[in-house]
């Protein structure tokens, strides 16, 4: 079969086997470097896919607000002021202007995936002798649920919505003595009073956002919160969550409303992925770095012990680039080969710490995400950092004069 390999390969894989002792330690070093890129870049793709996940099912990616209402100075003539001190002014709910004709025009950008109106204020619980300030969220559940998975953290009952029925927060239900199928009284800042059924207990994951969240129709809100017709805000999703920002921008720059993204309502978690995704960076940098160090030192080594063999090559008429070629394979095998083990190693790691690391309650503490391109990159990246390190030693021993290598 080696009569049909050119003659590169040959001088390659043969000097490779001669050096079995420098062939293994390379071998391993390398594996070592791309296990732990495949398994440092899946361990964070994970992290970083349930913290995304975990931030962006229990809250818009953009939100549409009216603008903030300012006061103006009272004047009594043209310039002429009444008085010079201007207070702000308490934020009263308000609707958004003709929110229906902006709602219908984001539904037809083709980025935004999902789009819901929601009416949003406080109000009083009360049940019994108890009482707690709530957050109230007027929605509609068909559209609504599509942007924030409620149905997900309901852990008891389930995500009905009709206008007499209510969601609420674990730690709510707690503190008010209510379970699913109780009647609870809300009661607004305006006097007026609905009494509401519960039809599902929440857990959000966080302790004070369960003491005060709940979700109520879109109509009952707006009867509560005496805003007939209206609107607090618009919650929507769109395609690629990184241009939220921008998208967030262009949207308040040609409608009458302000515009929130997640990336900056959530800006210290989006630092955090973004410093993820540096160190990640850095560390394929600084293994890929050591890697081909390592190659290049152990080809060094080899051109020098292999001095009277490449002389004799050369004497017997192989060419420079065919000399050149020849230790280029090794330095690309070596980087492939490698690359193989390493990829089983990480990926065997991995699949370790994914069932031996669980958070409190026992569930998973990240997914378990292998994506092919991970590994064809990886691959590509070992082979060429394979070459590029070989390329030094490739050409000191192209340039080796016969005579000399045969005499040394």
């Amino acid at each position: 079969m080696n009569r049909w390999l050119p003659f590169e390969w040959i001088a390659a894989v043969r000097f490779l086997r001669e050096g079995r002792m420098q062939t293994a330690f390379i071998i391993t070093g390398i594996a070592i470097g791309v296990g732990v890129i495949v398994f440092m870049s899946a361990l964070l793709t994970g992290l970083q896919a349930n913290f995304i996940k975990r931030v962006l099912t229990s809250q818009p990616q953009i939100q549409l607000l009216p603008p903030d209402q300012v006061a103006r100075p009272l004047r009594n003539g043209p310039g002429e002021l009444e008085d010079a001190i201007v207070q702000r002014p308490s934020q009263r709910v308000i609707s958004i202007d003709q929110w229906a004709k902006i709602r219908d025009r984001m539904l037809a950008i083709p980025e935004i995936t999902a789009v819901s109106p929601t009416m949003a204020g406080s109000a009083l619980a009360v049940r019994g002798a108890a009482s707690r300030a709530i957050s109230i969220s007027g929605v509609e559940p068909a559209s609504y649920f599509k942007i924030v998975r409620v149905p997900d953290y309901i852990v008891a009952g389930e995500p009905r919505l009709t206008n007499e029925d209510i969601i609420i927060g674990t730690e709510l239900a707690k503190d008010l003595g209510a379970n699913v199928g109780d009647k609870l009284n809300v009661q607004a800042a305006s006097g007026t009073t609905v009494v509401l059924t519960i039809t599902g207990l929440a857990d959000f994951g966080n302790k004070s956002v369960n003491e005060r969240t709940t979700y109520v129709a879109l109509r009952t809100a707006q009867s509560l919160l005496a805003t007939i017709g209206g609107v607090t805000t618009i919650d929507m999703t769109v395609q690629d969550i990184y241009a939220a920002e921008i998208m967030a921008e262009q949207i308040q720059a040609s409608n009458f409303v302000e515009a929130d993204s997640w990336i900056k309502t959530n800006a210290q978690f989006f630092t955090a992925v973004q410093a993820q995704q540096t160190s990640n960076t850095l560390i394929r940098l600084f293994v890929g770095l050591s890697v081909a160090f390592g190659i290049a030192a152990v080809l060094v080594v080899s051109v020098i012990q292999r001095s009277k063999d490449i002389g004799i090559l050369r004497a017997m008429g192989t060419s420079r680039g065919q000399v050149l070629r020849v230790f280029l394979l090794q330095g690309g095998l070596l980087g492939f080969v490698g690359a193989l083990v390493g990829a089983a190693l990480g990926v065997g790691g991995l699949y370790y710490w994914h069932a031996v690391v669980r958070q409190a309650d026992g569930t998973e503490l990240f997914p378990l995400i292998l994506e092919r391109s991970l590994f064809v990159y990886t691959a590509l990246l070992a082979t060429m950092t394979g070459l590029l390190a070989a390329m030094a030693p490739a050409l000191r021993a192209a340039r080796l004069d016969p005579v000399v290598a045969i005499r040394g």
